[in-house]
């Protein structure tokens, strides 16, 4: 790997070098393809209202459809979690410190202000940041370079929500050497395309720039997207036909009649940036941006404590727990079948428990505390928390070092601490609730000490408001520096580029939790990680019109935190031989462009190796939580990529897309399976035989043909025919252990279906969309539509997983569950601009 490390930079050095080659006439060839985002293009997000489809968006054909139109069926491309594409805010990294992911709700509903976006897809060049493998998008929210002006819009829809008013307004740079930008925005619904969903968000964003001289600028922004959502769930194939209702979601209820979700998702985490913009001279400028995020993050669920579990689709509630013929099993298909009522939530019978379970609580406190008597809850609605406090800081030095030749290079700092915490949220008429681990009491009932969740204070009742359960930080810090380098030469463009990062990671417990009082409260060791990656790539230009491009990585990550820790919630115990994630990928692209034809097909190949899945769910077997890690997964990525745009006429352009790859388990991992109320490891170092099995939960292959009409007076119109195949499900890894077979003999009839990973059958959809705009004197006023899978289709299934618990004796008692795609929806957006 040293020898790797030392080409590639040697061939860093070497493109530097080309600067002081003489001058000779380039030859006009194609960028590494980078997205800048126009205004029409914008305009269009009636495409999704999930912005991750705007940043996928690209005038490369094929990333631009799998971008916005694949989506819609869960399709990532190259098979890629969002963990390996680099999102930035004027340079400042805003992935999640924890998961790695980008969170676009964190902006959400600020489009206007967050449109300027340069994209680099991939492993392309970038000008600001060495990037994730699958690529870097910085959006610039910096004011002197919004659009001056004002733009009011409401948009109608029927998804996550049913409707959108925005509102922006930007001064550009005045005469005064200052820049201003204002913008809002609202998103709500009653009710979202499932019931019992509801969404109430706003967003807000305050930005001023003052240009002090022609070498320096500084800028404030001021940013933030409160939300309040109602959850949806996920079914198996059983509740979804007793329903009649491919979205059945089993979250809400009626309360005096009125319609109430247990699980409701609550966010807002603005952040406040500094940047300093110093153009050193015409070739050569320093970016500087110092960053703070802080706020609230967290879901409500169900909590409930010596009561049967209330969750409508829980499987002993359903039909198949019984023999079919049995009174039970006609009882609950007749009342899933026909009454609302009985397959929601019973809001009312956890009133009528907790009004009437009258207790006493002795030594509340410890031993010379109180005892307190009073209705004790049995069922609560608990808020479970993961509020942030973070502070970031980018450098980005750039040099152009001649007309072809330009150096980029930046410092990033993070520093991350996560509270997560659970309160109170609604009593359900009770009085208090007694914040003990009840799976620890039914394992040592004697035992009043072990079943505390926090040792020092002992029998603890908590009241609405208040914090229980568990209390502890999770402490990030990540330092990391970059180099890249750029030359464009007659007959081919190189780049190279290297980073080093270095990672610590620790928990903070606030608890001393009884099961594990030396090894909860206080700070866990420090877990160090020095990381590297380096890249390069090549742009072979054949003719003026043909040209290869490679390019070529290997990269090192740290493991992310909330894979790391075994069970957080409770001790400070971190995940066996926890090591550094090695990333190998390339792609091969052939392009062809004239000025009627673009086309561009590409293979790649990506290798994971050493990479760590961890997951908890509830045991009913040993009925408690476990927490269930994986070490050792090794991944393998590869397939083939084709988008082909075609210009018929001057105002109809014909479209192409298709990707199809393999995303599979390349070794056998191992597991460690641990308890939440017990030190006890159930398994260590058990081998799971998943090589070969696909990651599942995205199809491998996806296709759009399509035609776009721009007309000579302002309007538009577009179709597209999309098909989806080749789409598993995620296993459930236990399946695929020895242990899980041993009580079966080789030639078992059960031995097939328990190993069997269940392909999704294909499907497809048709998509339309279009618009119209006017321009009166400095006025502009337009309206964009889209109406996404106009057939309706309800039974395309666009993903789905093994349930992780799986019962030797009854392998059909845990049934897949899956997720379906939406049927006809829409986007309309009317605006107004001056």
């Amino acid at each position: 790997m040293k020898k790797g490390i030392l080409i590639l930079t040697a061939l860093l050095i070497t493109i530097i070098g080309f600067a002081q080659e003489a001058d000779t006439l380039p030859q006009k060839s194609p960028e590494i393809p980078v997205i800048t985002l126009t205004d029409s293009e914008l305009d269009e997000d009636n495409q999704s209202q999930d912005i991750s489809g705007l940043l996928s968006s690209s005038t490369d054909v094929y990333v631009n459809i799998a971008g916005y139109t694949f989506g819609q069926a869960r399709f990532r491309i190259r098979g890629y979690d969002n963990q390996n594409t680099y999102v930035l805010i004027d340079g400042i990294y805003v992935n999640d410190a924890e998961t790695g992911r980008p969170y676009y709700g964190n902006w959400g509903g600020l489009n206007e202000v967050m449109r300027n976006k340069v994209v680099s897809p991939g492993l392309a060049f970038s000008d600001y940041s060495f990037g994730g493998i699958g690529g870097v998008t910085n959006i610039i929210t910096r004011p002197s370079q919004q659009r001056a002006g004002t733009s009011i819009s409401y948009a109608s829809a029927n998804k996550s929500y049913r409707n959108r008013a925005m509102f922006s307004h930007s001064t550009g740079l005045m005469d005064n050497g200052w820049a201003f930008t204002l913008s809002g925005s609202s998103r709500w619904a009653e009710e979202g395309y499932v019931q019992g969903s509801f969404y109430e968000a706003y967003s807000y964003f305050i930005g001023a720039e003052k240009k002090i001289n022609d070498k320096h600028s500084i800028a404030l922004t001021f940013y933030g997207s409160p939300s309040r959502r109602g959850k949806t769930g996920v079914g198996t194939a059983e509740v979804y036909e007793l329903t009649g209702d491919n979205f059945y979601n089993p979250n809400w209820g009626y309360q005096n009649g009125v319609m109430r979700n247990a699980k409701v998702g609550t966010f807002h985490q603005p952040r406040t940036m500094l940047s300093h913009y110093w153009q050193i001279d015409p070739t050569m400028k320093l970016t500087t941006s110092v960053s703070y995020a802080a706020g609230r993050a967290g879901s409500t669920a169900l909590n409930w404590y010596d009561a049967a579990d209330p969750r409508p689709d829980y499987y002993r509630n359903l039909p198949s727990y019984y023999e079919e013929g049995e009174f039970m099993y006609d009882y609950l298909t007749e009342m899933w079948q026909n009454s609302e009522t009985f397959r929601q939530l019973d809001w009312d019978s956890f009133y009528h428990a907790n009004r009437k379970n009258l207790y006493t609580v002795e030594d509340v406190g410890g031993e010379e505390g109180v005892d307190i008597t009073g209705n004790r809850a049995k069922f609560i609605i608990e808020d479970r928390r993961y509020d942030l406090n973070r502070i970031d800081f980018a450098t980005l030095f750039s040099k152009e070092l001649n007309e072809k030749t330009k150096l980029i290079t930046g410092i990033n700092y993070l520093s991350s601490k996560t509270h997560n915490y659970k309160l109170v949220e609604d009593l359900l008429g009770a009085d208090w609730w007694l914040d003990i681990d009840q799976f620890a009491e039914r394992d040592n009932a004697d035992d009043v000490y072990i079943i505390q969740s926090d040792v020092s204070n002992p029998n603890n009742v908590v009241y609405e408001g208040e914090l229980f359960g568990y209390d502890y930080v999770t402490n990030i810090t990540k330092s990391s520096a970059f180099a890249q380098a750029e030359t464009k030469l007659e007959h081919i463009d190189l780049f190279a580029g290297v980073d080093v990062s270095y990672t610590e990671f620790w928990r903070t417990g606030n608890m001393r939790n009884g099961k594990f009082p030396a090894n909860s409260y206080g700070n866990s060791p420090t877990y160090k990680f020095l990381n590297y990656g380096v890249k390069g790539g090549a742009n072979v230009k054949i003719t003026g019109r043909n040209f290869v491009l490679l390019n070529a990585a290997y990269l090192t990550r740290a493991p992310f935190v909330r894979d790391a820790f075994v069970s957080p919630r409770t001790r400070h115990d971190v995940v066996d031989n926890l090591t550094s994630e090695k990333i190998y990928t390339g792609d091969i692209s052939y392009f062809y462009r004239s000025p009627y034809v673009q086309a561009k097909i590409t293979g790649f190949y990506t290798q994971f190796t050493d990479g760590l899945q961890s997951s908890s769910f509830y045991h009913d077997e040993l009925r408690t939580f476990v927490n269930y890690a994986m070490t050792g997964v090794n991944k393998t990525h590869y397939g083939a990529e084709l988008g082909i745009e075609a210009k018929l006429t001057s105002t109809f352009t014909a479209t192409f897309a298709t990707g199809y790859g393999k995303y599979l388990y390349s070794s056998r991992p191992s597991v460690t399976i641990a308890q939440d109320n017990s030190s006890e490891v159930l398994a260590e170092n058990r081998t799971v035989y998943i090589k070969n099995y696909h990651v599942g939960s995205m199809p491998e292959y996806a296709a759009s043909i399509g035609g776009k009409y721009y007309a000579p007076k302002y309007w538009f119109v577009g179709l597209n025919a999309n098909y989806f195949a080749e789409s598993y499900i995620n296993i459930n890894p236990e399946k695929h252990t020895a242990e899980a077979l041993n009580i079966f003999v080789t030639d078992d009839p059960q031995v097939e279906p328990i190993l069997e990973q269940e392909k999704l059958d294909p499907g497809y959809t048709f998509d339309i969309w279009g618009g119209k705009s006017w321009r009166i004197e400095d006025y502009t006023i337009g309206f964009t539509l889209s109406i996404n899978n106009i057939l309706d289709n309800t039974d395309l299934i666009t993903n789905g997983y093994e349930q992780y618990r799986f019962d030797q004796n009854d392998i059909d008692k845990f049934p897949n569950k899956y997720f379906h795609l939406y049927g006809r929806s829409y986007f309309l957006n009317v605006y107004f601009r001056f």
